[in-house]
């Protein structure tokens, strides 16, 4: 079970978020399915060369306040 919860209704805030942190990801390398949190994790872990739980905490603070643009 993930660690947090991304729904496909907020995911396309969260990209944007993302690809504003790290400009070297493309939109094929985001694509998300809702409920596969975990291997979304996992390839972002790989992708940016960080731990699964930096990740985690990186997208939970996209989750935190979604209308706001800062990651």
């Amino acid at each position: 079970m993930a660690a947090i919860s991304i729904s496909n209704k907020d995911w396309p805030r969260v990209k944007i978020k993302l690809k504003r942190k790290y400009r070297e990801l493309t939109d094929e390398q985001l694509q998300y399915t809702e409920g596969q949190e975990d291997s979304l994790i996992s390839k972002l872990a790989t992708l940016v060369n960080r731990d699964q739980d930096y990740v985690v905490f990186t997208l939970k603070k996209a989750l935190v306040n979604i209308d706001n643009n800062r990651l």
